[in-house]
């Protein structure tokens, strides 16, 4: 048998150092790296595979659990924590955060999240909160009383921002009325534009608020403005905002506009027929686009709001002399209502006399202040060009010189007894010219003895007459003589 021929020693191969390569080396000093981040979480931290083998477990949650860290690497993770989702996770792909997860004992926070690789689940990332789990106990309380504070503090909110008027205020009984209710009502259910025009003094902004309250916008601000009473050069500024710096005298944080301060709520534009020129096709844009820039400023602000636009002016004039876009018209008179003057329905002006009347307050005693017939009759025989509006003021005018709770025709403002356009009420609930007279006279009886105090003899000098003819107009008209 031939001897095996031996290697001379200067040919044999020289011992391997087992060193890492630098490539090596790198990405071992990589893994150190992670492993100490791992174990600096102070959560406890377990990695699985897409099966639910567990590939990392850091110490903190080794120590919480009684286990050796290392020795969970490779087994299951039922095996390991009681309770586990992240197999589950890892079936399922949908990661499962802030959930409720009970470990020896103790209701703990967790999180299990998917990592996903080119479409596929690769492994699960599980996080458990157990330390200070007292403090999440507490921290929960406190958000729970934190959402009730806010419920209770968005209701105090819904009532001071400016939502005052709702539907059941507006008072009245006549048809056109009740139409318009219904359409105010239909519009709320949407966030369409709306334009409400009518005299002045009929219940724009009443209508304008109840749309805002009935809607869902409701708990949001309701932004007012006038454009009757903003000067030309400040419309941009107030409507949009500005920037720092933007001008002299600007704020030096800036100042956000109506429209930003609207956010979710309702714009009402009051008076839109007072709207310079220039500035229309800018509101045009913001309608459209729901984005402006603030004045001198760069970034572009996007708000939701929804539109009231009211007006007494005649548009369809205006923009047959130029004075008003017909784009722009077009864009807010989506949804038009129009607010008929108090004189086309007499019927409404029982109901909103007893109505304005509780608001003004009770008489003396405490009683509820209400009007004598004869006091309605002149009411409704007046052509009132103030509507609403002038007649709350004459009521309150009356209630400063009654004695009791009732409203006669003596306590009502001279003005009203006056002829007016209308033809006068006859027998069949109509004023006779005599009654109009008569009651006039009565006004100027109780005025001139207001005047001298209940003095009648400088009361019968003021008006021009003898004593004994003002105790025997006073006796006749049923004043207290």
């Amino acid at each position: 048998m031939p001897t095996p021929r031996k290697t001379p020693p200067s040919q044999a191969p020289a011992p391997r150092e087992d060193r890492p390569s630098p490539r090596e080396q790198a990405l071992l000093e990589k893994i150190e790296m992670l492993e100490l981040i791992l174990n600096h979480i102070h959560n406890g931290v377990v990695v699985t595979d897409a099966s639910g083998i567990i590939t990392h477990f850091n110490e903190p949650y080794g120590r919480f659990l009684g286990v050796d860290p290392k020795a969970q690497i490779g087994r299951h993770t039922t095996e390991v924590v009681e309770n586990t989702r992240m197999h589950i996770v890892a079936q399922t792909g949908v990661a499962e955060i802030n959930w409720a997860h009970r470990i020896k004992g103790q209701d703990m926070v967790v999180q299990r999240i998917p990592v996903v690789k080119n479409g596929k689940v690769i492994a699960v990332f599980g996080q458990v909160m157990f330390k200070d789990v007292g403090d999440v106990r507490k921290l929960a309380r406190k958000l729970r009383v934190l959402e009730s504070k806010v419920k209770l503090y968005e209701e105090e909110l819904i009532s001071l921002r400016s939502t005052r008027y709702t539907i059941d205020s507006i008072v009245g009984r006549s048809p056109a009325l009740a139409a318009l209710k219904k359409e105010a009502l239909w519009a709320a259910t949407n966030r369409l534009p709306v334009l409400i025009t009518g005299e002045s003094g009929t219940g724009k902004e009443l209508f304008a608020q109840a749309i805002h309250h009935a809607g869902k916008s409701r708990p949001h601000p309701f932004v007012r403005i006038n454009c009757a009473t903003i000067p030309k050069d400040l419309f941009e500024s107030e409507l949009f905002g500005y920037a720092d710096g933007a001008f002299t005298g600007a704020r030096a944080q800036g100042k956000p506009g109506k429209f930003e301060l609207a956010h979710h709520g309702t714009v009402f534009l009051d008076e839109i027929g007072e709207l310079p020129l220039a500035m229309q096709p800018k509101l045009l844009r913001v309608l459209e686009e729901k984005e402006f820039e603030r004045v001198g400023g760069t970034a572009l602000i996007k708000t939701d709001f929804r539109l009231i636009a009211a007006t007494n002016q005649n548009l369809d004039q205006m923009m047959a002399s130029g004075g008003f876009r017909k784009d722009l018209y077009y864009r807010l008179n989506v949804i038009p209502l129009h607010i008929p003057p108090l004189r086309e329905r007499t019927e409404d002006i029982p109901p909103l006399a007893e109505g304005l009347l509780s608001q003004i307050g009770p008489g003396l005693g405490g009683e509820p202040i209400s009007l004598t017939p004869e006091a309605l009759e002149v009411l409704l025989a007046y052509h009132w060009p103030g509507n609403v509006r002038e007649l709350f003021n004459a009521l309150e005018r009356s209630v400063a010189s009654i004695e009791d709770s009732l409203i006669t025709v003596a306590n009502l403002p001279f003005h009203l007894h006056r002829p007016t356009a209308q033809p006068a009420r006859q027998a069949s609930g109509r004023l006779k010219l005599r009654q109009v007279a008569a009651r006039s006279e009565a006004e100027a009886l109780r005025q001139a003895l207001a005047a001298c105090g209940g003095n009648k003899t400088q009361a019968a000098s003021l008006l021009g007459i003898h004593r004994t003819l003002l105790y025997r107009k006073m006796k006749k008209l049923g004043l207290e003589i």
